[in-house]
């Protein structure tokens, strides 16, 4: 996985006269920031997103100026401003308003996590959820980011994807090792959304995190594509792969009411 904020940017070749750089390099600036760099000098920005002191000084000075970003003098870090750009995306969206009481309604019913999440890029995004506990070291909440290789709903919404879609994933995306059992091999990857999408469900164990199991289904939209993804996700010592999978009947319910409020909504 790319690990340089600036790196989608500048591995994508402009996709055309409408391409403007430097609103793509001010946003790779944002993306540097997260929970393992909260903070940082101008320097570290500078080298998270290979822009240069002069170039990164300037947009740095620019999203303090709109209030996304506060200095002490030596460190940067970002305002609660941020939250907007995030906010606007959810609020334009009816998935997670229509997904939050039937997420609630499930959890509640079987006594685990749910949530729903959406693909953006190579990484899931939690859209939704309902946490009955936490199991991760990680808290999740709503705008959480994980590889999809890794993740049951990960691998619901790449096995959604066309064949082509799929084959250009693991040409460009590096399986690192994020536990024992986490799947490296693109051709065992390959075999995995197959399966996945042949039995319309993934469950996951110990490949994102050693100590949990997530079971997960797609969510559909209205053409039949594959859109978001549902999850029940449990620890490995309070419940077995048989009991997770006994959830498998009720999850694919709440994904069926789910698509149908959709379906509703966009009627």
């Amino acid at each position: 996985m790319t690990t340089r904020a600036g790196a989608d940017a500048g591995d994508r070749e402009a996709p055309g006269e409408g391409y403007v750089q430097s609103l793509a390099r001010g946003l790779a600036v944002l993306r540097a920031f997260d929970g393992d760099h909260p903070r940082m000098t101008l320097s570290d920005v500078a080298r998270r997103t290979d822009l240069s002191r002069a170039a990164a000084r300037r947009f740095l000075l620019t999203l303090e100026a709109l209030g996304y970003v506060r200095t002490d003098g030596r460190e940067f870090f970002l305002t609660p401003r941020v939250m907007r750009i995030g906010f606007a995306y959810l609020a334009s969206q009816s998935l997670p308003d229509v997904a939050q009481p039937h997420l609630q309604a499930l959890s509640v019913a079987i006594g685990e996590s749910t949530s729903v999440a959406v693909l953006d890029g190579d990484e899931i995004v939690y859209v939704a959820r309902r946490a009955t506990s936490r199991i991760m070291a990680v808290s999740i909440r709503v705008g959480t980011r994980f590889p999809a290789y890794a993740t049951s709903m990960g691998r619901v919404l790449l096995a959604g994807l066309p064949d082509a879609e799929i084959e250009a994933y693991l040409a460009r995306v590096e399986l690192s090792p994020l536990t024992a059992h986490t799947q490296t091999d693109p051709g065992r990857l390959r075999e995995t959304l197959r399966a996945v999408r042949a039995d319309g469900h993934a469950l996951v164990e110990g490949e994102l995190e050693l100590g949990l199991r997530s079971l997960a289904v797609p969510i559909r939209d209205p053409a039949g594509t594959v859109v978001a993804a549902a999850n029940v996700s449990s620890d490995t010592i309070s419940s077995s792969a048989e009991d997770l999978l006994g959830h498998l009947a009720a999850l694919r319910a709440t994904a069926d009411a789910i698509e149908a409020d959709l379906g509703d909504q966009a009627r």
